[in-house]
């Protein structure tokens, strides 16, 4: 009796089953599909270099099931693709969505060279098929051309600002050789993908066009997000992570100048001081944000920076480390990082490692003028210095806001100069989230620069005037009355 019953549930269910399979599709012509857009958009895609996936969904309201037939407009010659139930296809016929049921779509695109500097549209539409109606989605896309560097090593040569460059697998700039970057030059990285430098780099940008450097991902999201691009050195079994920008020893001589360097994981890196007796790099007017670990990193080396922010960094904004010599002027280092927990402070000092139990022991000199060192910690300093005096270690802050621990000795006169560092002394920056360190007219570090520093870097990172009121302010930024 039992397996009677079964089976006729089963014969029931077969039958209805039959009957649904032949009534369940609506053939209404007024019968459409609903979509979440109109329009699915890309931003801005560098040609022979895939984009980013992006999606929408199409709904079935009808009360029956609905067969739609789905192709792009273009069909096989099309720029994009679709996936469609992880399908890769660039048509499917009667595809079949129940009813007040729906789907999801995702597009993807790759734009062929055009060998132009402007950047260009490419434009499709998934069309619908369904009882005699079309209905479109429309698929846009913004192109850009680039100049193309694939693991190369490059010689002397100057890059123009006619169309952006785009460094896979990093390139090196060869010893004894110079590579110039021209104003307005926007050159983007590679996940894995740095500049490495053995001879000379010189970065030549202005206020009203600054070279940036930043990652291949242009989409709005990524706009902010640190941890994009970093150079991998790989030597036998063991991989390094370099800087993004990374001066190897032996480079001499460089100079970035209005620069932008954001969202990789190390953005500048300096390694150990050459022959040359100018610093091995002096870094000006420029700004590196938004890394996941360190803004400018310095081992042994001699490093001279003024009118810059180095800002946002995941780990130290600045680490000088192995001793070296090191010279800031008017120059802004805040760390408000708001990716992940940062536990390190922003500016780190040391002179030693320890190898084996053995301490090797640099010397090391930094001064600090007009500057501003803040960040959302409750000390922003650390000064790791071997306790003997091997070598000699001489720092000192002169005329700086800074954020110190209550506990924070700052008795030495020599090394702590007309510094502020009470707690209610705020730089009171305009908006840390979105790097704007500029000041507001609040602002503890403002009017109390001294005038022996700013007469020598008399305008600030914008070009406004620092002796316009003889009272110039900490920091890269000149607080302008109306901003």
């Amino acid at each position: 009796m039992r397996i009677s019953f079964i089976v006729s549930v089963c014969l029931f269910a077969l039958l209805s089953y039959s009957c649904r399979d032949t009534e369940q599709f609506s053939t209404d012509a007024g019968a459409k599909l609903a979509f979440s857009t109109d329009t699915v958009q890309f931003d801005t895609i560098f040609t022979t270099i895939g984009s980013t996936t992006l999606q929408f969904r199409f709904y079935n309201h009808e009360n029956k099931a609905l067969k739609t037939s789905i192709q792009l407009g273009g069909g096989t010659n099309s720029n994009f693709r679709l996936n469609i139930d992880g399908e890769s296809t660039h048509a499917i016929s009667d595809y079949e969505i129940l009813d007040n049921d729906s789907a999801f779509i995702f597009v993807e695109v790759t734009i062929d060279p055009q060998n132009v500097n402007s950047p260009m549209v490419v434009e499709d539409s998934v069309l619908f098929y369904t009882n005699g109606n079309m209905q479109q989605v429309k698929l846009v896309a913004y192109g850009q051309d680039v100049h193309l560097y694939n693991d190369s090593v490059i010689d002397t040569r100057t890059w123009i600002n006619d169309k952006p460059y785009l460094i896979y697998n990093s390139i090196l700039v060869d010893s004894v050789s110079t590579l110039t970057i021209e104003p307005g030059v926007k050159v983007h990285f590679h996940n894995e993908s740095a500049l490495w430098v053995l001879g000379t780099l010189k970065v030549q940008g202005t206020a009203e066009e600054p070279v940036s450097f930043s990652g291949d991902r242009l989409d709005e999201w990524y706009r902010i997000a640190p941890g994009q691009w970093y150079g991998v050195y790989r030597d036998s079994s063991i991989n390094y992570l370099t800087g993004g920008i990374q001066f190897w020893q032996g480079s001499k001589d460089n100079v970035i100048d209005h620069a932008i360097i954001e969202n990789g994981v190390k953005g500048v890196q300096v390694d150990l001081t050459g022959e040359s007796q100018n610093p091995t790099l002096i870094l000006s007017n420029s700004i590196i944000k938004n890394m996941s670990s360190i803004g400018l990193l310095a081992q042994s080396s001699t490093v001279a920076v003024f009118n810059s922010v180095i800002a946002n960094c995941g780990s130290y904004a600045v680490a000088l480390t192995l001793g070296g010599s090191y010279e800031f002027y008017h120059t802004t280092i805040g760390n408000y990082y708001t990716f992940d927990s940062r536990k390190n402070e922003a500016l780190a000092l040391n002179n030693y490692y320890i190898f084996e139990e053995k301490a090797t022991v640099y010397p090391m000199n930094v001064v600090f003028g007009n500057c501003i060192i803040y960040g959302n910690l409750e000390n922003e300093l650390v000064v790791d210095k071997y306790p003997t005096e091997e070598a000699g270690f001489t720092y000192v802050f002169d005329h700086c806001l800074m954020k110190l621990s209550k506990s924070y000795d700052v008795s030495d006169t020599n090394s702590f100069k007309s510094i502020i560092h009470h707690k209610d002394s705020l730089p009171k920056f305009m908006d840390t989230y979105e790097s704007d360190f500029r000041l507001d007219t609040l602002s503890a570090a403002k009017d109390k620069g001294s005038l022996y520093y700013s007469n020598y870097f008399p305008t600030d990172l914008e070009g406004n005037s620092r002796l316009k009121d003889g009272k110039p302010d900490l920091g890269a930024y000149e607080r302008i009355e109306g901003e």
